[in-house]
C-alpha cells in the first residue's frame, strides 16, 4: 500500500470551511444522535485513495454507495445504485442498469442540480483508469486497492449506453470482478460536483469535502478529534433513523473504554475489557465472525529478511498460541494460512508453521547468523479486529526471539505516519493485518502479496514471486470452483515455503454498545454502517450535554506530517 498523506494534510487547511459556522454547536447525547468512539482518524474522505480500515469505517458506508453490495450471512451480491446487471457468456461485458431516483448530498459547499446518472459512474471509474483524466492525479494519483488488483489492466473501457445504463468492457474474463465492485473502495462520486470544482480550480476538495449519495453527509471535522455527520434526508433508501452521527476519535483503548463506561459515547470500537462491559446490565458486547488475518510481516527487500532462511527461522521461534491467549484473550483462531478456515478456498492439507525454537537456531546458523542479530519491529499504534494490541504482541515476540539470540527494538508511530513509512519501505518487520472486503479468496491473495501490490497496494512485505502471481491469474480466468481452489492451494504452498509473512490469528470483530442502541452496525465485509441504527429514549441520556468534551480533545498543535515516535524500552 502506498498511502498518500497529502489529502489528510489538506484536510487541516480546510477545517474552517466546515466548522466556521458551528462554533456555538453543542454535541448532545440524546435519542436523535449516536456518538461512536472510533479508534483513529481517516486519512481522506475518499476511500478510493486508501485501504486503511479507519478510512473505510468513517466514509464508505456513511457517505457513499457502490453499484452493488454484499448482503447477509450468505454473502449474496445485491443491487445498490445499480438495480440489476447482466454478464455476457464470455464474461467480458458487464452491463449495469442504474436507479433513477438517487439524490446527491446538499451541503454548505455544494447544491446538486440533478440526480445520479451514468455520468457519475464514468467519472468515478475513469478517474482511476485514465491517466489523462483531469482528476486522476488529484491527491497523488494513487488508488491502492485498484492498483493491487490491476484494475487498469483488466478494464478496457467503461461505456455510457444511455443516462441510466453503463457497460464495463473487460480485456479478459475475471471471476472476481463483481466482487471487487462490491467493496468499500468502489464508491460513486458526483461528476457534477467534480465539474464545479474544476471550474473553480479547487479539484482537491473532491476528496476533502465529500459529496456522495450515502445515508449521511459531512457536517464538520476537527482533525484528530471528531467527525460530525448529519442525516441525508433525501436518501434513496430508507433514511437513517438518527439525525446526527459523531465519530469521537479516541486512539487510546483505555480512553475509549473510560468514555464508554461513563456514557460519553453510545458505541465503542474494539473494546478490550470484556468483563467490565458484560457485568453491566445497561451495556452489551457483540461480535461477528469476520474474514480477516493478523500477521507478522517481513520486508523482503531489507536485510536480514531478504534471506528466506532468516524468515523461516524467525517464524519458527514465535509461539502463536501464547499470542492468541494473551493478546486476543482466546477470542481468535490460530492462523494456519492467510485464509481463514471458513473460506471455500482453504486447504487443510497445507501444514501450519510450527513453534520450534531449536530448529529456528539451526536455520539462523545456516543463514550465517549463529549469534543472532538486531532487528526493528514496527507495531501499529491503534486497535483493529485482526490485532487488538500490537504493542503487547510485539513485546511477546521480543521475548520469543531473544531465546534464539535475536534482539528486537519495538517502534511505533502515529497512524498516518506508520502507514506512510510502511509504504516507503523504511521498516524491517511489522505487525499488521487484513480484513476481507468480499468473500472471494482473491481478496486475500492479491492485495496482500501480489507483485502488483508491492508498489502501490497493500503488500508491505515487498515480496514478488512470478510463479505465485501466475497462479492467481489462472485462478481468475475460470469460474470453476474446484480449479480455482487448486490454484489457490498451490499459491498457499508457495507462501508457506517462502514466508514473506507469518499468519498469526483470525479473530472475531467485537463492538460494545449501550442497550438503548438498536440495529446492525458491524458488516460481514468491509467497515461499519450506521444507516439503520436507532436509539430508544432513556431518561438518563435525553438532553444530556457533554460539556466541552469534544473541545477538550482538540490537539494544541496538530502536525499530521510529523512523526510521533515511541521507542518501547526493552
Amino acid at each position: 500500500m502506498n498511502i498518500n498523506y497529502f489529502p489528510t494534510l489538506t484536510l487541516v487547511a480546510f477545517i474552517s470551511l466546515l466548522t466556521g459556522c458551528n462554533e456555538g454547536d453543542k454535541l448532545t447525547l440524546n435519542e436523535r444522535s449516536i456518538i461512536y468512539c472510533s479508534e483513529g482518524p481517516p486519512e481522506t474522505f475518499n476511500p478510493q485513495l486508501s485501504i486503511s480500515g479507519t478510512t473505510t469505517d468513517a466514509t464508505s458506508k456513511q457517505l457513499y454507495n457502490s453499484l452493488i453490495v454484499y448482503k447477509g450471512k450468505n454473502n449474496t451480491l445485491a443491487p445498490s445504485l445499480a438495480k440489476s446487471w447482466h454478464v455476457t457468456g464470455d464474461g467480458k461485458k458487464i452491463t449495469f442498469y442504474l436507479r433513477q431516483d438517487v439524490s446527491f448530498h446538499q451541503t454548505s459547499y455544494f447544491t446538486p442540480s440533478r440526480l445520479f446518472n451514468a455520468d457519475d459512474v464514468l467519472f468515478s471509474f475513469n478517474r482511476i483508469l485514465d491517466k489523462q483524466h483531469s482528476f486522476h492525479y488529484v491527491s497523488g494519483g494513487q488508488y491502492p486497492f485498484f492498483e493491487s488488483i490491476k484494475f487498469d489492466d483488466l478494464v478496457e473501457r467503461v461505456e455510457k449506453i444511455n443516462d441510466f445504463t453503463v457497460r464495463f468492457i473487460l480485456k479478459q474474463s475475471d471471476s472476481s470482478f463483481l466482487a471487487n465492485l462490491a467493496t468499500d473502495y468502489a464508491i460513486i462520486l458526483s461528476e457534477e460536483y467534480g465539474s464545479k470544482l474544476a471550474a473553480n480550480y479547487s479539484n482537491h476538495d473532491l476528496d476533502i469535502l465529500p459529496i456522495g449519495t450515502g445515508p449521511f453527509k459531512l457536517k464538520d471535522y476537527r482533525v484528530g478529534s471528531f467527525i460530525r455527520f448529519y442525516r441525508h434526508d433525501d436518501y434513496w433508501q430508507e433514511k437513517a433513523k438518527i439525525e446526527q452521527l459523531v465519530y469521537d476519535i479516541s486512539p487510546s483503548k483505555t480512553s475509549r473504554l473510560t468514555k464508554f463506561l461513563a456514557k460519553e459515547c453510545d458505541v465503542s470500537s474494539y473494546p478490550i475489557a470484556h468483563k467490565k462491559i458484560t457485568d453491566r446490565k445497561d451495556l452489551t458486547l457483540e461480535s461477528i465472525t469476520s474474514l480477516n488475518v493478523g500477521y507478522f510481516g517481513f520486508n523482503t527487500k531489507r536485510k536480514p529478511f531478504d534471506n528466506k532462511l532468516v524468515r523461516q527461522a524467525v517464524s519458527l521461534a514465535i509461539n502463536k498460541q501464547a499470542l492468541i491467549e494473551t493478546v486476543y484473550r482466546d477470542q481468535a483462531e490460530r492462523a494456519k494460512s492467510i485464509l481463514p478456515e471458513n473460506s471455500w478456498a482453504y486447504d487443510s492439507s497445507i501444514a501450519e508453521i510450527a513453534y520450534d525454537p531449536e530448529r529456528a537456531k539451526e536455520l539462523l546458523t545456516v543463514a550465517g547468523y549463529p549469534q543472532g542479530f538486531t532487528m526493528d519491529l514496527w507495531a501499529m499504534p491503534l486497535q483493529r479486529a485482526y490485532n487488538p494490541n500490537a504493542v503487547t504482541m510485539a513485546k511477546l515476540i521480543q521475548t520469543d526471539l531473544k531465546k534464539i539470540g535475536v534482539k528486537v527494538n519495538i517502534i511505533s508511530y502515529e497512524w498516518t505516519a506508520f502507514l506512510r513509512r510502511l509504504s516507503q519501505g523504511e521498516h524491517q518487520s511489522f505487525l499488521l493485518g487484513w480484513t476481507a472486503d468480499n468473500p472471494d479468496p482473491d481478496n486475500f491473495f492479491t492485495p496482500m502479496l501480489s507483485c502488483s501490490a508491492t508498489d502501490k497496494g497493500s503488500n508491505h512485505t515487498f515480496w514478488c514471486n512470478e510463479e505465485y502471481d501466475q497462479l492467481l491469474k489462472q485462478a481468475l480466468k475460470t469460474n470453476n470452483i474446484s480449479e480455482r481452489k487448486n490454484y489457490y492451494s498451490k499459491a498457499m504452498a508457495i507462501i508457506n515455503e517462502q514466508i514473506p509473512l507469518l499468519p498469526i490469528a483470525h479473530s472475531k470483530r467485537f463492538q460494545a454498545r449501550d442497550i438503548h442502541v438498536e440495529g446492525e452496525i458491524l458488516e460481514y465485509f468491509g467497515g461499519i454502517n450506521f444507516s439503520q441504527v436507532s436509539k430508544k429514549p432513556a431518561k438518563s441520556i435525553i438532553n444530556q450535554v457533554i460539556p466541552q468534551k469534544i473541545e477538550a480533545l482538540l490537539p494544541q498543535d496538530y502536525t499530521d506530517d510529523e512523526i510521533i515516535t515511541e521507542k518501547v524500552k526493552n
